[in-house]
Formats: structure tokens, sequence, C-alpha cells
């Protein structure tokens, strides 16, 4: 992959005085420059707190380990001063709910030509025509009158489009998407994407789409991480992972999705839910919804191991690349 933009080894977080708290165990991720990448799994995985946790955004409560480097700069413990200029700035991060991430007494173009004026020192003249230029970047029509727009005056599309240009604002080398097309409708949606998409092409930006929507995912990034129970349970390249899953965890994620063609077939979705920090097995995480699991996979902890070029797994079973995930028994009711 050549030198990491961002390294991520051995990332935990901790919301209490033990590991018994554990939101995200042992994450080892890297990002190069330019390239997209997909972190997927169900609500609880941990895929938004290990990348709050490498910003530094987590309550003071959060007890970060391991290790997070920008170009080899050191962020886990980093002081203040150090993570305010690279947030934002080398790293940018759009988040869930964009309604709620503006502030809804100041107008639009007072928001946007703060991000302007704290990263790239832009005010005046200058930070307002920098301003339209990025709401035109972002596709909003009659730029010049939205800046006087409160986020309540504007509809969840464009609240989102106005959230993409305050993270372009710092020409980040790094763009974070934390679910940026969440409630919005499949219109919108495609927008939004085909807007990331541009940009990326246009700039050469890094993007990490952090999303449970597989279909989102694999339209639009070259590599994905599957996240369960805050660990990295599979990574490889986006067409060998979809085509060819190797945890089970992931191939019953894309059993759950309905098909488009071919004959109707019952959705085989995953029993229970994702364990909360501190109720998982000592050993896999998944083990009590896997169907395949054996007794070891309670107790010992799975080494991810590779599978594939550039393709790895953490499952103590030896799975077939063409095994199907439909393919998997039905747990006991």
């Amino acid at each position: 992959m050549g030198v990491p933009l961002v390294e991520i080894a051995g990332l935990t977080v901790d919301f209490g005085n033990d590991w018994r708290s554990r939101a995200v165990d042992g994450v080892d991720l890297a990002i190069a420059p330019g390239e997209a990448l997909g972190v997927v799994g169900e609500s609880g995985s941990g895929k938004s707190v290990t990348w709050l946790a490498a910003l530094g955004l987590l309550p003071a409560r959060a007890r970060v380990g391991g290790s997070v480097r920008l170009e080899g700069q050191q962020l886990v413990g980093a002081p203040a001063r150090l993570l305010e200029s690279v947030r934002g700035k080398r790293i940018a991060m759009i988040f869930q709910d964009p309604s709620s991430c503006l502030n809804p007494v100041h107008r639009i173009g007072r928001q946007l030509g703060e991000a302007l004026k704290l990263h790239r020192g832009l005010s005046g003249a200058a930070g307002e025509a920098e301003t339209l230029r990025l709401l035109d970047q972002v596709g909003i029509a009659d730029a010049k009158r939205r800046l006087s727009d409160y986020p309540h005056q504007l509809s969840g599309g464009l609240n989102q489009r106005v959230m993409i240009a305050m993270a372009l604002a710092g020409q980040p080398d790094l763009l974070v998407a934390d679910e940026p097309t969440t409630a919005l409708d499949a219109t919108i949606q495609a927008q939004i994407l085909a807007l990331l998409a541009g940009i990326r092409r246009d700039t050469g930006m890094a993007l990490v789409l952090i999303s449970h929507d597989l279909g989102v995912v694999a339209e639009n990034v070259s590599r994905v991480a599957v996240m369960y129970a805050g660990r990295l349970v599979e990574e490889g390249l986006g067409q060998d992972l979809f085509d060819a899953p190797r945890h089970p965890y992931t191939q019953g994620l894309l059993a759950a999705l309905p098909t488009l063609t071919g004959p109707r077939r019952r959705l085989a979705a995953i029993p229970g839910t994702v364990p909360e920090p501190g109720k998982a097995p000592a050993g896999c995480s998944f083990a009590p919804r896997c169907p395949l699991a054996e007794p070891r996979c309670m107790s010992e902890p799975p080494a991810s191991r590779r599978v594939g070029l550039l393709h790895r797994a953490a499952c103590h079973l030896q799975i077939e690349p063409g095994f199907s995930a439909g393919a998997l028994p039905r747990a006991a009711e």
C-alpha cells in the first residue's frame, strides 16, 4: 500500500476503569494517501468510536490506548494544541446528524467563515469569496443568498452539503464521513455520494466512509474493513470481500441483503444483537451468534490471518472462499 497517511495500531477505548468496559479492542488499520476505505458493521460495532478516539474527540472519561499516527506523528495522548492543528486541517470529519452539528443560532455564512479563518487564515472579502466557492463546489444553488440562512431553513440534504463544505474548508488530506447519507432519500443520497467521489477525484483526498449500508460502501470504496463488537474481524479489497467473504459475520451481513434478481428467498437474518462492552465472551465476540462456533471460539480470541491477496480475517475456521453465506445453518429459535 506504500507509506500510509494514517496508521492505527492496537487502538483500544475503555469507558470505565477496566477492560470490561472496552468499546474498541485492538484495532489495526492503515489508510494510504488518496485511498477510499469503507468501515462497516452493525450499530454498536465501534466504527464511529474508533475515529472519534483517533481525533481525540471522546469525553475525558474515555481511556484511549494504542497508537494513531498521521504521517508518523503520534496523535494518541498528543497535546491539545497539536490535535487542534490536525482536526479540520489535516483530518476532517462529517458527523451523522448535520442538523445537530450546525449551530442553530448562527447563519451558514458565519459558520463557514469561522472554519476558513481558523484553518486557512481567510477573512473579509477573500473569506466570503472562498465561502461562495465551497458552497458552489458542494452543489448549493444561489450560494450568495444561502449565506444568510440559518440551518433550520435548509433541508437535510442541504445541511449535509454545508457540513461537507465546512469539512473541505481546511483542505484536509483525509475526510472521515460518518454515515453521511443517514435519513436522506435515495436521490439525495446518490447526489451526496457522487459529490464526495468528485471531490476525491479533483483533490486527491483520502476518504473513510463509515456506514452500515453495504450497498453504499460497495460502490464507493476500494477497500473494506468489517468491525464487530469493537474488533476488526475482516479486511480486504472491496470486490474480494463482497465476492468471497471469509468471516461468518461478513457472510451473515451479506446474506441479510435482498436480491433484485433471481428467485425469491427468505432473508437469513443474524440472530441476536451486538454484545454490550464487557458482555462479549473471552474468545471470539461473534461466537454467541455464530452458527459455526466451536467450543474454542468462546475462550480463545482468533488471530487475524491472511486468507487472500490483501485479505485478512479473524476466525478459527478455515472457511473456503466459495462458501455461501446463504448456506449457513439457521439458528435455533
